[in-house]
């Protein structure tokens, strides 16, 4: 069976290219898997069988049906070399990379970008921003000294920068990473590989291929 996973027929301008299908996208990509895209126009019930949240990417392959990005992705690691060494404790270190993308880097880094994003110009953001600012600055010093001078978090590139790579692009806009160098030349690094580019590309392709005539 070809892998299978899911993602929008279209979504809104400030979705596009931000989907969490991407992040699947690319490491199959990297993994050089064939793959099927199934398209979906929304939240279902019967989708929910699938996916009880409703959301992207939802996906199978001929052993099991599974959602949530990190899982995926941590899914494909164990299947291709490419995506994390064949020893348990390479698996283990990246594995615990893509955990620490998920639970350590990227709640910190959304807190920020939800103020700077949706709430822009509420007096209420005046006073959260600075706490939200120094948490993720924590956050990020942690991992600019784990990263060090190393071009990737486990020397190659693995499944782990795919995830923390995915997180990092969240904070171009906010300019989070301008006092930390060696993360913001990590994220144009990881996001200058060619399966990165095809994996976005063909995201964007489907929304413009798909856009509604009212949009």
């Amino acid at each position: 069976m070809t892998i299978q996973f899911t993602a929008f027929r279209w979504a809104p301008p400030f979705a596009q290219g931000w989907v969490r299908d991407l992040r699947v996208r690319w490491a199959l990509e990297e993994a050089g898997l064939p793959y099927e895209v199934i398209l979906i126009d929304g939240d279902t019930e019967g989708y929910r069988q699938w996916q009880p949240f409703g959301q992207v990417p939802a996906y199978r392959d001929d052993e099991v049906e599974m959602f949530e990005s990190g899982a995926i992705v941590l899914r494909l690691a164990a299947k291709s070399e490419a995506l994390a060494p064949r020893d348990e404790a390479g698996l283990a270190r990246v594995s615990t990379w893509i955990f620490a993308a998920l639970n350590s880097i990227e709640p910190q880094a959304q807190n920020l970008v939800q103020l700077d994003g949706f709430y822009a110009g509420e007096a209420w953001t005046e006073g959260r921003r600075p706490s939200a600012q120094a948490n993720l600055d924590a956050r990020l010093t942690s991992l600019s000294k784990a990263l060090g001078d190393k071009d990737y978090l486990e020397g190659r590139f693995t499944a782990g920068d795919i995830l923390m790579a995915t997180v990092l692009r969240e904070l171009e806009a906010c300019g989070a990473l301008k006092t930390f160098p060696n993360l913001d030349a990590y994220r144009a690094r990881c996001l200058a590989r060619p399966a990165f580019a095809k994996a976005l590309e063909d995201q964007l392709q489907t929304f413009r291929e798909n856009e509604p005539a009212s949009a």
